[in-house]
């Protein structure tokens, strides 16, 4: 008798573990038949995806794909998961998604609407805004102050699609040029090849924080736009992104993403130990308690959370 309910166990468990293989689907199914999951990164985007000096990937929204992979490391019973690395430019991360180079996107990619259409996201775990950068010598405060002058952003970005769109909505006359990195915007404002930077407001004070004399720069007070970050990943993928929502979802209930944000947000970062000092913001506040996954700006901002 003990030895038909030893059988029947097994055999019920051989069931859900072919149960199982059959309803995996998508990235998890390629994920589970490889037993390696691929994170694009950026190269130098501080303090979200970036090299330290010992040539490894770290930051903010690393340690949250790393808590990612170990979700599906564990959704998928896999005693081990290989994870795979590759660099991805802010024109290159979205074909690298669809086209399954990578699985994850981890860095500093704003949820809209119209990317939406293409690609999905995680829950969001940060919350910018579009400004511009200038020099203090030259007395630019506002977006109209920029009219006639010569501005930068970074291919790929929904910065410099903005600024096009602005530029042509309030007849700024602006040059506008493309860089292939922020690194590469920042050298053509350092140089005077252009008189503002435009891009994410935390992205641009990481770069103030770094440069050779930050006290050089200034930062627009004014926001032309809310910019949510989330993981990126395949579009119709609704198991693949419920793993990774749940796993967001348990590190902010728990209280650790504080940790985690104060991390890379509020304390010295390495290699340069410069601390931003950047507190939560009320957005991203709002995010945590409500794990808002929209593109939708106006679900950062007031009333119901649009999910």
């Amino acid at each position: 008798m003990r030895i038909k309910i030893m059988l029947a166990a097994a055999a019920l468990s051989v069931a859900s573990h072919a149960a199982m293989a059959e309803e995996l689907t998508g990235t998890l199914e390629k994920i589970r038949s490889t037993g390696i999951i691929t994170i694009g990164h950026r190269e130098s985007s501080t303090p979200f995806s970036f090299y330290d000096s010992n040539e490894k990937v770290v930051g903010y929204a690393m340690d949250l794909c790393y808590l990612a992979a170990d979700a599906v490391k564990a959704r998928l019973g896999l005693p081990k998961l290989d994870i795979k690395l590759v660099p991805v430019t802010p024109s290159g991360r979205i074909p690298s998604v669809l086209n399954g180079t990578i699985d994850l996107e981890c860095g500093t990619t704003t949820n809209n609407m119209e990317r939406q259409k293409v690609v999905s996201f995680s829950i969001t775990y940060f919350v910018a805004a579009n400004r511009f950068m200038a020099k203090k010598s030259a007395n630019l405060r506002t977006l109209d102050d920029l009219r006639g002058k010569i501005a930068v952003s970074t291919i790929g970005s929904t910065n410099l699609k903005q600024l096009s769109e602005l530029n042509a909505q309030r007849n700024l006359g602006l040059t506008i040029l493309a860089a292939k990195d922020n690194g590469e915007a920042f050298r053509m404002l350092e140089s005077d090849r252009a008189d503002a930077f435009v891009m994410d407001d935390i992205l641009l004070y990481s770069r103030m924080a770094h440069s050779a004399a930050p006290g050089d720069y200034m930062v627009s007070e004014e926001a032309l736009s809310v910019e949510p970050y989330g993981i990126m990943l395949r579009r119709d993928d609704p198991a693949f992104k419920k793993v990774v929502d749940d796993a967001l979802a348990a590190v902010y209930r728990s209280g650790e993403i504080r940790k985690i944000y104060a991390k890379w947000f509020q304390a010295p970062i390495p290699p340069n130990d410069i601390n931003l000092n950047v507190p939560i913001s009320a957005p991203l506040q709002r995010t945590i308690e409500h794990l808002i996954d929209s593109g939708d700006p106006a679900a950062y901002l007031s009333g119901s959370p649009t999910q």
